[in-house]
């Protein structure tokens, strides 16, 4: 089956999936293969669960009289799906990369341009090469503007992503020491996220840049931008406010207050740019405020958690060297008697061992009253002997020591990859 014919198909569904557990009534089906799945297994199952047709990419699977069809690669038939159904859109796409603050950035941008305009957006992190795809194929004519996520670990695939949104705009958050392993390093990952700029340049689209970060000017300066931030040459130009116990700052422009709920100095940048992006698309100011303050990041993201005996900051859901050196800093700054409980970082290669080193030696030196590192990497590392300072193996060992010697601290900070759950701790305070 081609693509063409594919399409015809598409559009006679509701939606699609590729997973037969979110299944709802007249959708398509695409059974992708994984590492530990064959997704072509679940295709008679997608059908009976009320999927109009189910898409396959190996023989023994194929049945047309229950529209079961087969193509040469479903991964890849999706993908080209999506590619011909956003050269059928008229839809503007906003394309989002970066190291951190991704996710975040998108929810910011989805609900400013939410206060004039029909948008769709990324769910959750849905942002790889089936993310991506799904996200496109979600657009319909009815949406005014689309957000589109686009993660990456290895060089080459912003350029894929690029390729099957066609984004009109784009925004890098930031370059930071994210998948060291997969990139090769810091130049790596400058040279990967740039990916998006490449694509900009090339097919004459327009960049969001933050005039505070002189990397993003540097890339840039051959191309059409909007810029943004405290520099007078900036195109909005904003003042941030003092951070003093730990918030994210309050953003001024043109007199107006604009403040978040966020915590961190390093989210100012993520709200500058989505006030930037709703200026520019001529959302009144009062209504930016209003879908500023209202967002609530959720989901492990810097989340302020209130216990009997503690206020926990719970940021476990990722992290890489900058964005925990940008947590610890900003946790320095909060008064009264605080801990960290910090799990390793993944991806990172052979720098491993001296970016969990970099990182332990900042907390310590941070001279915060308690520090727990846990994980393989940071329970391997050297420091100078410190009662206050525990290192474990894992967060099982972590867990049972924190049991029996509750975190005195009333101000906590838990960070971590996702891999490690560190989000689990919870329970126990």
């Amino acid at each position: 089956m081609n693509t063409e014919s594919l399409y015809s198909l598409f559009l006679k569904c509701k939606n699609l999936s590729t997973d037969t557990r979110n299944i709802s009534p007249h959708s398509l089906f695409f059974g992708i293969k994984g590492e530990k799945f064959n997704g072509n297994e679940f295709a008679k199952k997608a059908i009976d669960a009320g999927a109009r047709y189910a898409i396959v990419d190996e023989k023994e699977f194929e049945d047309e009289e229950n529209n079961i069809f087969l193509v040469k690669d479903s991964l890849e038939a999706l993908q080209e799906l999506a590619k011909h159904h956003r050269r059928e859109l008229k839809t503007p796409i906003i394309a989002l990369t970066g190291s951190n603050g991704k996710t975040t950035t998108k929810e910011l941008i989805t609900r400013v341009l939410s206060q004039k305009y029909k948008v769709i957006s990324t769910v959750g992190n849905l942002n790889n090469h089936i993310g991506v795809p799904l996200t496109i194929l979600s657009i319909n004519h009815t949406h005014e503007v689309a957000v589109v996520e686009m993660g990456a670990n290895h060089q080459k695939e912003i350029e894929f992503l690029c390729s099957l949104a066609e984004p009109d705009f784009g925004y890098i958050t930031n370059f930071g020491k994210a998948h060291l392993e997969g990139f090769g390093g810091m130049e790596g990952v400058i040279k990967g996220k740039s990916e998006l700029y490449h694509y900009l340049r090339k097919n004459e689209k327009k960049a969001f840049v933050n005039w505070d970060d002189g990397k993003q000017i540097e890339l840039t300066e051959d191309m059409d931008i909007l810029s943004f931030g405290t520099d007078p040459n900036a195109d909005f130009r904003f003042q941030y406010g003092e951070n003093f116990d730990g918030k994210c700052p309050e953003l001024i422009y043109n007199s107006k207050s604009i403040q978040s709920q966020l915590i961190g100095q390093y989210n100012i940048s993520n709200v500058a740019a989505a006030v930037a992006i709703g200026l520019y698309f001529k959302v009144p100011i009062e209504k930016i405020k209003k879908a500023v303050k209202a967002y609530d990041s959720g989901d492990n993201r810097s989340q302020i958690l209130i216990t009997k005996k503690h206020q926990v900051i719970l940021d476990a859901y990722n992290a890489n060297p900058s964005s925990m050196e940008e947590a610890l800093k900003n946790f320095s700054l909060i008064e009264g008697e605080k801990a960290v409980v910090l799990g390793d970082m993944f991806e990172l290669g052979k720098s491993s061992a001296f970016e969990h080193l970099k990182i332990g030696e900042l907390a310590y030196e941070m001279g915060f009253d308690s520090v727990y590192l846990i994980g393989s990497h940071f329970s391997q590392i050297e420091l100078p002997r410190n009662p206050h300072i525990h290192l474990f193996k894992n967060r099982e060992e972590a867990e049972n020591y924190l049991k029996r010697n509750p975190i005195r601290e009333n101000r906590l900070l838990i960070k971590g990859s996702r891999g490690m759950a560190l989000e689990k701790l919870m329970d126990i305070f």
